[in-house]
């Protein structure tokens, strides 16, 4: 990033309130800052080379701004769990878990989300998971914030409904806990799918 873009940028991303705590983070820790295109596996990506020692992480430029400050925390946490243990620790363990509530911590008032989402956020980082996608009550009062809220999830399907996911059809057989059993029509084969993937219901 150009250094003369780079508030632009933070600012264009993210709640107005955060947006200096991040960059100074981004100044102070000196790593390559990039926002990518959606990717469909994950929300962003930190990453580190030992050949040239440097750290760099990526964010998805389609996130809204609560969420794209949480996965950039989320990142950061990496690269200071990193810092601190080097690859001794669990890419989401225990230090990592550390890192990240300390590093939102300061981010958890009323001027930086929305009540909805501090509610929900504040439960969440109590014991963080691997994604934010991975709380469905997380995902969820997020996904109101999103331009794209028309999608469709899997856990708002009922038993029985045949749907586009990833290119293929399935049917949804029943819901388990934080996933759904279904079948891929073309194969017969089984699979279980997050109720918080995003389908599209497919009719003949």
């Amino acid at each position: 990033m150009p250094a003369s873009t780079d508030r632009k940028i933070f600012t264009k991303h993210l709640p107005e309130y955060s947006v200096e705590y991040c960059y100074q983070l981004w100044a102070e820790l000196n790593f390559i800052f990039n926002i990518t295109r959606k990717r469909n596996s994950k929300l962003g990506d930190y990453r580190y080379d030992p050949a040239t020692r440097q750290h760099a992480i990526s964010v998805n430029n389609n996130l809204n701004k609560y969420s794209f400050l949480i996965t950039y925390i989320h990142e950061v946490a990496h690269l200071t769990t990193r810092e601190k243990y080097q690859s001794r620790v669990l890419p989401h363990g225990t230090q990592w878990k550390q890192e990240f509530r300390k590093l939102l911590l300061p981010m958890l008032n009323d001027k930086v989300f929305p009540d909805d989402v501090l509610r929900v956020l504040a439960k969440h980082m109590k014991n963080p998971k691997a994604s934010s996608t991975s709380d469905k009550n997380l995902y969820l009062v997020l996904r109101k914030y999103d331009d794209h809220s028309s999608e469709t999830l899997l856990g708002e399907l009922e038993s029985g409904t045949t749907f586009l996911f990833n290119k293929k059809i399935y049917r949804k057989l029943e819901k388990r806990r934080t996933r759904s059993l279904c079948l891929d029509v073309n194969s017969d084969r089984k699979y279980l799918i997050s109720e918080t993937a995003p389908v599209k219901e497919f009719k003949n």
